[in-house]
């Protein structure tokens, strides 16, 4: 007999009943929520309370939610909760009773509750005095109403000069940004023989374009000059320059630059059609008068840097990102719009 109450009691210890409730205070009409938990080892079987119209006399049940279950220590325990919303329309203090429920048959009781109902005030002295409808009131706008307004027309601003911007960059084949490097400036006969080196890859001008061939052999010599000693050569005409050289040098070494510079005026002006082996023989003489002429700088002195700008062409994965930026841009712009007008019409209309 007693281990077959310890055993009884063991079991009524592992399920607990507890009932809640939110306000123990309410108007004539107002509504109360009263939670019911049960806490109780898994896989055993509960009944939970029916439930009618009302708790007790006077207190009306409007709503019985659907039971919810928590899994509890690893799914060894159960916690099922269940919600009741009630109201009343008769002021009075009231008892609620115990919820009980059961559990393999075995009954199970919460605690009781108490609600008290208020009426609404009235005034008894002057029955038949009535009031009017109050006249409608002019509500001041604060920052609080107008805020998400503002910041919404601010973000549709900046993102709508974006999109503008990737759509500009678009048409004009460029990428998002400019790619910008700092190299050091060259000497300016070094920077010459690179020029120099790039027409001479180009056979196709000296066949078939020597006018553009002799062009750009003369502007790379007046360049150096303009660099080396010091006047503007790219503003004189041919034989300005020989006769300024001819006051820094002697005869001897300018007599091939001159008979370059001739070729090239005939070339261009006169429509002079040169041998190749013209043509390789004046590029000599500009490398000869560079050679001969070249300044070495000193080792140690310190370079001067120069930004070369590079506008490199859009790749495909390049106009991918760019299509992409310009779609979540201009999405984003039309949002910021839609919510702007959203909060005008709340205010306002």
């Amino acid at each position: 007999m007693a281990l077959l109450f310890w055993a009884s009691s063991t079991l009524r210890a592992q399920v607990t009943v507890e009932a809640t409730i939110d306000s123990l205070q309410l108007l004539i009409g107002e509504q109360a929520k009263v939670k019911l938990e049960v806490s109780m080892d898994a896989n055993h079987k509960l009944i939970l309370p029916a439930v009618r119209d009302t708790l007790v006399k006077g207190v009306e049940v409007l709503d019985v939610a659907k039971p919810d279950t928590q899994l509890l220590n690893e799914n060894k325990r159960w916690l099922i909760s269940q919600e009741y919303t009630i109201t009343s329309f008769d002021s009075a203090l009231y008892y609620l009773p115990p919820f009980e429920v059961k559990v393999d048959n075995e009954s199970y009781q919460s605690q009781a509750l108490a609600l008290k109902v208020y009426s609404v005030p009235v005034d008894t002295l002057h029955p038949d005095q009535f009031f009017g409808p109050k006249s409608i009131q002019e509500v001041p706008l604060t920052w609080s109403d107008i805020a998400p307004l503002v910041y919404a027309f601010l973000l549709m601003l900046i993102l709508g000069a974006v999109a503008v911007f990737f759509v500009i960059r678009y048409r004009n084949n460029k990428p998002i940004i400019k790619i910008i490097k700092i190299e050091p400036k060259l000497p300016p006969h070094q920077a010459a023989m690179k020029k120099i080196e790039e027409i001479k890859a180009n056979k196709a001008w000296q066949r078939e374009e020597p006018k553009l061939y002799y062009t750009e052999l003369t502007d790379v010599i007046r360049v150096y000059i303009k660099e080396r000693f010091g006047f503007n050569a790219m503003e004189m005409t041919s034989s300005e320059i020989i006769e300024r050289l001819l006051e820094e040098k002697d005869k001897e070494s300018i007599n091939d630059l001159k008979v370059l510079f001739e070729t090239a005026d005939l070339v261009k002006f006169a429509k002079f059609a040169p041998l190749m082996n013209e043509n390789d023989m004046n590029l000599v003489s500009a490398v000869d008068f560079i050679n001969q002429t070249k300044k070495e700088e000193d080792p140690n002195a310190k370079k001067e840097p120069t930004e070369i700008k590079v506008e490199e062409k859009r790749s495909k994965q390049g106009r991918i990102m760019l299509l992409c930026s310009i779609a979540v841009t201009g999405i984003g712009a039309v949002i910021a719009l839609y919510v702007a007008i959203r909060h005008i019409i709340a205010l306002f209309f």
